[in-house]
This record gives C-alpha cells, structure tokens and sequence, in this order.
C-alpha cells in the first residue's frame, strides 16, 4: 500500500497539488459558511439522503432509490431557494472584493462590523452608567459560549444602543442576566454565567461583578459591567477586573481587545528585508 502511495505522489505534478489544495479549501470555506448560517443540520440530512441513495443503488432497491432520486432533486433546488440571499452574497463577493478578502470574508465582515457594534455598546454602556441601571455585556473571542448561550433567552439581533438598554431596564424580564455578543451580534440574554472562585473580591462587589469576573476567569471573553449601586462601568478580562473606567477608556480598550491587527497591516517579507539592506 505505501509503495503504491509513494508511486503515485512521484507521479503527481504542481497542478495536482495546487488541484487538491483547492478543493480542501473550497470544501472549507463551504462548513464555515454552513455552520456560520446555521444550515450545518440540513446539510447533514442532505448526507444522510445521499447515503441511502447510494446505499439503495448498490441492494438494488428500486422505490426507495426511485424516492430518493426524486427527493435529492427538490431537494437540492429547494437549498438554492432557501439559501438564496448567501448565495448571491458570496457570488457579490467574487464581483465586488479583494483576493484577500475572498481568502478570508469573515475578517472584511468583522472590520465592517466591528466599529459600529463597539460604539453602539459604548452609547448604551454610558446610558446605563448615567441612570445606573446594572448591566453585564459579555463578547465571545476564540472560546464557544454555546453552553452559556444555551442558558438563556436567543436574541438574534444587531447590536444597537437602544436595545441594550432595554435589555437591561430594571423591570424588563431579561435584566439580571448577561448579554451575549457574538461575530458582531447579540445572541442571546438573561444568560448564566459561573460566579467567580476567588476569596479576594472586594465585598463591595455584588453577584454581577461576581459572574462577569467568573466569566473572564473561565473563557476568553470580555466582560463588560455596569453597577447597579454607584453606575461605574468595568471590564473583566483573564480573571482581573479593571474598575471605573471612563466611556472613552472602555472603547479603546475594547478596540484593542476586539479588532485584531490585520497582516496586511503589518510590513511583508519583502518590506523586512529591505529594511534590513536600507539599514
């Protein structure tokens, strides 16, 4: 077996390899874009479908392989029509943008995106402080929150100002809970979050201070509070809460901590070293 492997790469060419390449890539980019659309489940059963067609084929089982056959057509017709709008938002992308923003969407959607959900946050967070009505905000980074998610209401919705403080008004239904912000959006709110373990806590600090602290202790996220008692705004990150920041300091700490610097910003191989021969 391994000398027929070995036989077979020596025969591969640079257009094999670029050809495999491209196709794990484009394989790739298709899971991200089902799981980012929430169609990775139908895509799953479209599988299932598939294997029993094959599967009914190959025990010469006429109906089910006749049903099937029909079925994987409507149903493959039906997903260009569900899925419509992304479709023609990818093929707008290959019109419309850079190679690099091909290579990678996700990142020219974050610097669309991310702006505006932090100045959103910043406008209600100062809102918040002003009629100190309590508030925990909390922004997913590299660690999944979809067992916190799971804890509370789904949202589903643009970050907005005015959203959040009704959210957080003090008579709504969701308002002791935390918001959950995710690729820009909040997912979900009145979330759960685990309280932190540490005896050091100042004993002014009450269960919201507690459950962001806890938050930032176990995942990677931010957490942003607001007091209930004194309207002084915090942030907690890695298991350490920075307290009474001013609107203005949260945003550009925000800005650092949420809008990564882009390679492209950064000088290329080619830069470095004629920097190097200039020096």
């Amino acid at each position: 077996m391994f000398d027929t492997i070995l036989n077979n790469a020596k025969l591969a060419t640079l257009g094999d390899v670029a050809d495999i390449l491209l196709v794990a890539f484009l394989l790739y980019r298709l899971m991200r874009f089902l799981r980012n659309n929430n169609a990775l489940k139908l895509f799953q059963g479209l599988l299932a479908l598939l294997l029993i067609l094959v599967l009914s084929d190959a025990m010469e089982l006429h109906v089910i392989n006749y049903l099937m056959e029909t079925v994987m057509q409507v149903g493959l017709t039906a997903m260009v029509v569900i899925f419509q709008p992304e479709l023609r938002k990818m093929l707008e992308q290959f019109g419309n943008n850079k190679l690099s923003n091909l290579l990678n969407p996700n990142r020219n959607q974050r610097e669309k995106t991310a702006d505006s959900v932090i100045l959103q946050t910043i406008e209600a967070v100062n809102s918040l402080a002003w009629t100190k009505t309590g508030a925990l905000i909390i922004f997913q980074r590299e660690d999944d929150l979809q067992n916190i998610i799971n804890t509370g209401t789904t949202i589903n919705a643009d970050v907005n100002a005015e959203l959040l403080k009704n959210l957080f008004y003090n008579k709504a239904p969701l308002h002791d809970g935390a918001v959950i912000v995710v690729n820009g959006r909040i997912a979900a709110a009145g979330c759960i979050l685990p309280l932190s373990g540490k005896q050091n806590i100042s004993k002014d600090l009450g269960t919201r201070h507690r459950a962001g602290l806890g938050q930032s202790e176990n995942y990677d996220s931010l957490s942003v509070i607001v007091s209930e008692e004194t309207g002084a705004i915090s942030l907690a990150e890695g298991g350490i809460l920075k307290r009474h920041l001013a609107p203005e300091t949260l945003q550009r700490m925000l800005e650092s901590k949420l809008i990564p610097e882009e390679a492209d910003k950064k000088p290329g191989w080619w830069e470095r070293v004629k920097g190097m021969i200039s020096k």
